[in-house]
C-alpha cells in the first residue's frame, strides 16, 4: 500500500513538473513519436539492453526466492524441522544479494542511458533552434521554448528510453510471475488472469483523463514561467512604473490556473491508487478464499498458497505498470508535438549545394535593386534598394521606424534572402557563399547591447574565444574599456551580471565595441549604437566607434544624426505604402508569392557622392 501511494505521488509530481505553452498539445500517435526519436538512442541501446538484462535477472531472483519461501514454510515451519532451515536460508540470502546487485546495475545503466539520451536530444533540438531565423524565437515566449527543451524532452525520454526498458522488464515480470503461479496451481492462476483485465480497463480510462490534465498543466505552467521570466527580466521597469502589484496579481492569476490544473492531476492520481487497491484486495480475497478451501481439502499446502499469494502480490503491480505505460504515452504525446514543431521548422536560409567558403575579403558590398518582405506579412518591407560601399566608407541608413533599416542588416547577414535583386560581397552574390564564411566577414553591433553573464574578458572575446589576454587588452584600449575595467573589483574577470546589468549603458556599449574590434572583420554594421545613451555618453562612445570604423565598410543605422562621423553618405528609407502587396515568387520558399517593391532613396551628405 505504501509503495502504491509513493508511486501515485511520483506520477503526480512527474506530471506536475511538465511545462510548455498555452495551447494544448494535440494527440500524437505513439508510432510517430517513437519513429521520430528512436534514432536518438543510437549508441545508447547497449546500455538500455543491459538494463533490461539486469532487471530480468532481478525478477528471476525474486521468483526463486519466493519458491524458497514456500519450501521453508512447508518443510521447516509446518514440520518444525529447524535443521532444514539453514540451507534454504543461505540460498535465499544469496538470491537477495544477487537481486539487489542486478537491480542496482539495471537502474544505474538505464539512468545513464536516459541521461545521455536527454543530453543528445536536447543538444539536437537546441542546435536546430540555432539554425532558424531569429524571428522564430522572437515570436514565442521564452518560458515556452525553455519548457520544450527541458520538461517536454524529459517526457519523450520516459517513453523512448527508460520507458521502453520499463515496458520490456514489466512484460517479462508479468510472464515470470504468472508462469510461477501456473506452476503452483494452474486453475488458481487462470482465476487470477481472469481478473487482470480489470487493471487494464482502469488504466485505459485514467490514461485519457491524465493526458488532458497533463496538457492543461503544461499550458498553465508554461504561462506562469513566462510571467516569472518577464517580470524578473524587466524588474527595473516594473519598479520604476510602480507595477509591482499588477505583476504580482498577474502571477497570482496564472498561479491559480496552475493550481487548478495540478489539483485535477492530484485528484486523478489520488483516485487511481485507491481504485487499483480495491481491485487488488478483491483479487487477493478471492484467491485466499479459494486457496483456504483447497488447503482444507488437502489439495494445496500452506507454503504453496503463501507462495502463490506472493507471486500474486508482485504480478498485479506489474500488470498495473503495463497500464501505466498508457499514461507515459499520453504524457509523451503532450510534449512530443511541441518538440517536433521545432525540429520540423525549416531554416529560412540554407547554403546552396555549391556554396563557396570565402576567406577574409576587402568588404565591398553592393545592394542591387533589393526587395524583401517578411514571410506571412502582406506587404514588402524593402523595395528597389540600391547602394554600394567600400573600405573606409560610412553609409548611414536613415528613416522612420518600420522603414526597414534593421532589415538591411538581417539581409546582409543572410538571416533572410532577398525576394528580388541581389546583395554582393566583393562581387560575389551572398547566396553563392556559405553563411559561416559570410558572417566571418561581418560584425554587427545590435541596437540592444547583448552581453552574456560571464566576465568582462569573456564578453570581449566572445567572437574570438581563442584570443590571448594581450589581444583582449588591445581591443579594450581601442574601445575605451580599459579605463573603467581597471577600477572594477576583479578587473577583466569581473562578472557583468545577467545581460550586463551590473554595468552602465555606456560601459556595456564599449564592451560590445571592444568585442567588435577584437573580431576585426572588414564589414561593420552599427544598429543604433547610441540609442538610449545621453548626449555626453553618446559623444564618448562615438570616439571608440570612429576608431572601429576606420578602414572598414560601415553601415550605420540610426535615427540620431547628431554624432555622425565626417563625410558619410545617407540612404534615406521610406516605409512601403500599406496598399503594396507581395505578388512575385519568393526566392527559396516554395509555393509562396511575393513582390519586391521599390523603396530606398539615396541622398548625399556633406558633399559626398550619392551611392
Amino acid at each position: 500500500m505504501l509503495e502504491r501511494s509513493v508511486e501515485s505521488r511520483r506520477l503526480s509530481r512527474r506530471l506536475s513538473l511538465s511545462a510548455s505553452g498555452r495551447e494544448l498539445a494535440p494527440a500524437i500517435p505513439f508510432r510517430r513519436t517513437f519513429r521520430e526519436f528512436w534514432p536518438d538512442t543510437k549508441g545508447l541501446r547497449r546500455l538500455f539492453a543491459a538494463g533490461v538484462v539486469f532487471a530480468i535477472l532481478a525478477a528471476l531472483c525474486e521468483v526463486a526466492a519466493i519458491r524458497l519461501f514456500g519450501h521453508i514454510t512447508d518443510e521447516v515451519l509446518t514440520t518444525r524441522n529447524l535443521a532444514g532451515f539453514w540451507g534454504p536460508a543461505f540460498w535465499w540470502l544469496g538470491l537477495a544479494a544477487l537481486a539487489g546487485a542486478a537491480s542496482f546495475g539495471g537502474a544505474y545503466l538505464t539512468a545513464l542511458g536516459a541521461e545521455r539520451f536527454l543530453l543528445a536530444l536536447r543538444d539536437r533540438v537546441y542546435a536546430h533552434l540555432q539554425t532558424l531565423a531569429p524571428d522564430f524565437s522572437e515570436k514565442r515566449r521564452l518560458g515556452d521554448l525553455m519548457a520544450r527543451l527541458t520538461d517536454d524532452v524529459e517526457a519523450i525520454e520516459e517513453l523512448v528510453g527508460s520507458g521502453l526498458v520499463k515496458a520490456i522488464t514489466t512484460v517479462a515480470s508479468v510472464v515470470f510471475f504468472a508462469g510461477a503461479a501456473f506452476f503452483i496451481r494452474w486453475d488458481l492462476a487462470l482465476l487470477t488472469m481472469a481478473l487482470v483485465p480489470l487493471f487494464l480497463v482502469v488504466s485505459k480510462v485514467f490514461a485519457a483523463r491524465f493526458r488532458t490534465a497533463a496538457a492543461l498543466e503544461r499550458a498553465s505552467n508554461g504561462a506562469m514561467n513566462s510571467v516569472l521570466e518577464e517580470g524578473l527580466a524587466n524588474q527595473p521597469l516594473v519598479q520604476a512604473y510602480n507595477r509591482q502589484g499588477a505583476e504580482s496579481r498577474r502571477l497570482h492569476g496564472e498561479g491559480r490556473g496552475w493550481l487548478r490544473a495540478n489539483m485535477a492531476q492530484a485528484w486523478l492520481a489520488g483516485l487511481y491508487g485507491p481504485v487499483v487497491q480495491v481491485i487488488e484486495t478483491v483479487c487477493l480475497i478471492v484467491i485466499l478464499g479459494f486457496g483456504a478451501w483447497e488447503i482444507a481439502a488437502g489439495r494445496l499446502t500452506l507454503g504453496g498458497l503463501l507462495a502463490f499469494a506472493a507471486y500474486l502480490a508482485l504480478l498485479y503491480p506489474a500488470v498495473q505498470g503495463l497500464g501505466e505505460l498508457a499514461l507515459n504515452v499520453s504524457e509523451a504525446a503532450a510534449g512530443s508535438d511541441r518538440v517536433i514543431e521545432i525540429l520540423k521548422a525549416k531554416p529560412t536560409v540554407t547554403d546552396a549545394g555549391d556554396a563557396v567558403a570565402v576567406g577574409r575579403g576587402e568588404g565591398r558590398i553592393a545592394f542591387d535593386r533589393v526587395g524583401f518582405g517578411y514571410p506571412g506579412r502582406g506587404r514588402p518591407v524593402l523595395r528597389d534598394v540600391s547602394f554600394t560601399a567600400g573600405p573606409g566608407d560610412v553609409v548611414v541608413l536613415a528613416g522612420p521606424s518600420g522603414a526597414g533599416k534593421s532589415t538591411v542588416a538581417k539581409l546582409l547577414l543572410r538571416f533572410y534572402d532577398t525576394d528580388e535583386g541581389r546583395i554582393l560581397l566583393d562581387g560575389a552574390d551572398l547566396r553563392d557563399l556559405t553563411r559561416e564564411s559570410l558572417r566571418e566577414n561581418v560584425t554587427i553591433l545590435h541596437q540592444e547591447t547583448l552581453l552574456f553573464s560571464g566576465s568582462v574578458r569573456d564578453n570581449i572575446a566572445y567572437g574570438r574565444p581563442d584570443a590571448s589576454l594581450d589581444e583582449v587588452l588591445r581591443a579594450a584600449e581601442v574601445a575605451g574599456v580599459h579605463d573603467f575595467v581597471r577600477l572594477l573589483p576583479q578587473g577583466y574577470d569581473t562578472p557583468v551580471g545577467q545581460r550586463g546589468r551590473l554595468l552602465s549603458g555606456g560601459q556595456r556599449q564599449r564592451i560590445a565595441i571592444a568585442r567588435a574590434v577584437l573580431r576585426d572583420t572588414p564589414v561593420l554594421v552599427l544598429d543604433e549604437p547610441t540609442s538610449g545613451l545621453d548626449d555626453d555618453t553618446a559623444a564618448q562612445v562615438m570616439g571608440p566607434l570612429r576608431r572601429l570604423m576606420a578602414g572598414r565598410t560601415t553601415l550605420l543605422i540610426t535615427h540620431d544624426l547628431r554624432h555622425l562621423p565626417d563625410r558619410v553618405r545617407v540612404v534615406a528609407l521610406e516605409p512601403v505604402p500599406r496598399q503594396e502587396r507581395i505578388r512575385l515568387k519568393r526566392v527559396g520558399v516554395p509555393a509562396r508569392s511575393v513582390r519586391s517593391a521599390v523603396r530606398g532613396t539615396p541622398a548625399g551628405r556633406e558633399g559626398a557622392p550619392s551611392p
